[in-house]
């Protein structure tokens, strides 16, 4: 086996983003906004948990919309072929509780993300994020473990993973994050992205 390991961002690259599905499920275009929107994470993520209290909504509803979603077309077989040759990581700040009905849809890929504090009656009353800057932590961290890390996301919080990786790709990423990163080649197509991590390893 060779000593490289590809982190791959989740929502946005492998399913659709949760939050945008459960906005349109429950109504409140105010959820609509992503990581693409708001750099700031904890900012993005104090807004989202302010405005679910204010509409009395908590975890089983979002798990409902949740259960609903499968991943884009291609993706799973884009993942199974991509684990046929070398191993993969999901890195994502989505947490457990979002994540574990969407890995059965994916084969059960590895993935390491954050975790929801949820009250005994179901409200989501705040969050622990793994560790600070997770998807930056964990790719120096494999460094540091003696591997080498390729890596592709979408959105903001996905570039310090990309450019801390021997070779680094934005995947259905939006015009505005691509102008801003012309040196960072851009996919919209699983075969493309495929065969271009191949070509890294």
């Amino acid at each position: 086996m060779d000593m490289n390991i590809v982190c791959l961002d989740l929502e946005g690259v492998l399913v659709p983003e949760i939050w945008i599905a459960f906005s349109q499920a429950s109504g409140i275009p105010e959820l609509k906004k992503t990581t693409r929107d708001e750099p700031d994470y904890d900012k993005l993520m104090k807004f989202r948990l302010g405005i679910l209290k204010e509409h009395g909504l908590g975890l089983k509803e979002i798990q409902a919309t949740i259960a609903k979603i499968d991943p884009m077309p291609g993706a799973r077989e884009f993942l199974d072929e991509l684990r046929t040759i070398t191993q993969v990581i999901i890195i994502s700040d989505t947490f457990t509780q979002f994540a574990g009905p969407l890995m059965a849809k994916l084969g059960y890929p590895t993935i390491m993300c954050n975790t929801l504090e949820v009250s005994d009656k179901g409200e989501i009353t705040g969050y622990r994020m793994r560790c600070e800057k997770s998807k930056l932590t964990t790719v120096n961290a494999l460094h540091s473990a003696g591997f080498e890390t390729i890596a592709a996301g979408d959105s903001h919080n996905d570039l310090a993973m990309i450019k801390a990786s021997k070779a680094g790709f934005l995947f259905k990423s939006t015009d505005a994050i691509k102008a801003e990163n012309p040196d960072i080649p851009a996919f919209e197509e699983y075969q493309d992205l495929l065969d271009a991590i191949k070509k890294a390893l």
